[in-house]
């Protein structure tokens, strides 16, 4: 226990040592929901190093792992020597680097099959449709009663429930604008269109 302790707290695992204690405190902040996972994303590009493809919390958080384990083996199987300390102090600032180093290495192979979970884009909403234009695919369309046809921004269609309740007409096969989603009726407001108001390419 004591041999362990020492490497940990004397250089350089030290280092990573101290790093480590703040991932933990961050990763239990996310559990208690303080913290977001996801907060450093749109600050920090980790793309650049090979790390992309995971939240940035995730990626130096296994960096930082890695880097910690490896420096803390080294520095035990130095201490084991027997060598002058001179050479040992000269050794740990390799074993720095190569930690550093091949923690990076294996963090960015262990994250290429991490990204699956992860995916870029959040998946498709009701939400999306709000301020795209539709053509009313019922008789009328009422506070009670409705239907119309929208486009999707990758040329998919939906049939969705749409309400209006300020009495203007809204026939079959005439264009309305979705202006706001009721989530609990599950369904869009909408209203006559107006070509003033176009949003252009979602028009449905």
């Amino acid at each position: 226990m004591g041999e362990f302790w020492q490497a940990t707290t004397t250089f350089p695992t030290v280092l990573f040592t101290a790093a480590l204690a703040v991932v933990v405190g961050f990763w239990s902040l996310v559990l208690a929901g303080a913290a977001d996972p996801d907060g450093f994303d749109t600050d920090v590009n980790t793309g650049a190093l090979g790390l992309g493809g995971v939240p940035v919390s995730v990626a130096v958080s296994l960096l930082i792992g890695l880097s910690w384990a490896s420096s803390l083996t080294g520095s035990v199987l130095l201490a084991r020597t027997g060598w002058p300390d001179l050479v040992v102090h000269l050794l740990d600032v390799v074993l720095l680097c190569a930690s550093s180093a091949g923690s990076w290495r294996v963090t960015r192979a262990l994250v290429r099959p991490l990204a699956k979970l992860f995916p870029d884009e959040r998946g498709p909403s009701l939400h999306d449709f709000v301020g795209s234009t539709c053509t009313i695919r019922t008789g009328r369309v009422d506070a009670a009663f409705g239907q119309a046809e929208v486009a999707a921004t990758d040329g998919s269609t939906a049939v969705v429930q749409v309400r209006q309740d300020d009495g203007s007409q809204l026939a079959l096969g005439s264009t309305g604008l979705l202006y706001a989603y009721d989530d609990a009726g599950g369904f869009f407001w909408v209203a006559p269109f107006d070509e003033a108001l176009d949003p252009g390419p979602r028009r449905g």
